[in-house]
């Protein structure tokens, strides 16, 4: 279990007016960007705490995790594993999360989607923050080697440092491509998932890592191009700030019929039974025809808001949740 990265979460919806505007923050590193003054409520202190975890993301990791390892197994996994791989795997998560948030300060300030973070509204220091990372990475890698396997703790730990240095320092502030290549961390949870199982690596978790390499550009794009007016203040060069509509739409297009034929290869390689392929085949259609909605309203020449890419980023999370659980589900009937 890892990271999904910013890019998995969302807090308003196309039918949602805008939210009332919140005080200006402090730009990071300056004197007023320290914590607020006085003493802090236990609750509200514990709440900002978990905020930085970005718990939303981590709901869709577990989706990810579980399924392969029932998979892995064969059927039910054991109980121990499962939980030990679940909570650790959260840990992973959270501390990956809480130093992006620490790293992106000064950007979350100016983003209308994510202002409400609480570095972005001083709730808790940045050094606050930053320590909280570096324990949650520290228990859930020294957890995952005692309590589940080494190769789990390692994946585990590669993904933190992934998602970190590679995505969140390296990538996401330099190129438009920025969450095709910094999505791998979000890939990990299936090996990790799989490894805390068999203790090894094989070719079916590879191909499910692929199926969520694969979806996350457009899932991600797509919600970038509801919220363009914010990354491009912010100067993240999200593909829909630096590209046409259009061609955001074609190029997630094209990546969605290529997680639908990496979800179809899941069925010969890992000899999944006809509930995964029916199951597999009708989702893929649905997220396809969506997709394809998409382009021809961009033909048609609507654009903005009235195109709906949060239908298409909505659709792609049901897809995913969906596609998993017949992951886990195809077992059990074989």
């Amino acid at each position: 279990m890892t990271v999904l990265s910013n890019k998995l979460a969302v807090e308003l919806d196309d039918e949602i007016p805008p939210a009332p505007p919140l005080p200006a923050a402090p730009p990071a590193g300056s004197a007023g960007s320290a914590p607020r003054t006085g003493r802090r409520p236990v609750g509200a202190l514990l709440r900002a705490y978990v905020a930085l975890t970005k718990p939303r993301v981590i709901e869709l990791l577990l989706i990810t995790t579980l399924p392969v390892m029932f998979l892995a197994a064969g059927g039910v996994p054991p109980l121990g594993t499962a939980l030990a791989t679940l909570a650790f795997g959260t840990l992973s998560a959270g501390a990956a999360n809480a130093i992006n948030c620490y790293i992106d300060r000064d950007i979350d300030a100016k983003m209308r989607r994510t202002r409400r973070r609480p570095l972005a509204r001083a709730e808790v220091s940045p050094t606050e923050a930053l320590v909280f990372g570096v324990v949650l990475a520290a228990a859930s890698t020294a957890g995952f080697w005692l309590a589940v396997n080494a190769l789990a703790a390692s994946l585990s730990l590669f993904a933190i440092l992934f998602y970190i240095f590679v995505y969140s320092l390296l990538l996401k502030r330099r190129t438009s491509q920025n969450v095709v290549w910094g999505g791998i961390a979000g890939c990990m949870p299936v090996l990790i998932g799989w490894a805390a199982i068999t203790e090894s690596l094989a070719w079916t978790p590879f191909v499910l890592f692929g199926v969520v390499f694969l979806w996350t550009p457009p899932h991600t794009w797509t919600l970038a191009m509801r919220y363009r007016e914010d990354y491009a203040v912010a100067k993240v060069p999200m593909l829909p700030v630096v590209a046409t509509e259009r061609r955001v739409i074609v190029e997630s297009l094209l990546y969605t019929w290529a997680t639908v034929a990496c979800s179809v290869l899941l069925w010969p390689v890992a000899g999944m039974s006809m509930v995964y392929g029916a199951l597999a085949l009708v989702l893929g259609a649905v997220f396809l025809l969506e997709g394809h909605r998409l382009l021809r309203a961009a033909r048609a020449g609507v654009t903005g808001v009235h195109l709906r890419p949060m239908r298409f980023f909505h659709l792609s999370n049901v897809y995913l949740a969906l596609l998993f659980t017949a992951v886990a589900l195809d077992p059990l009937f074989t």
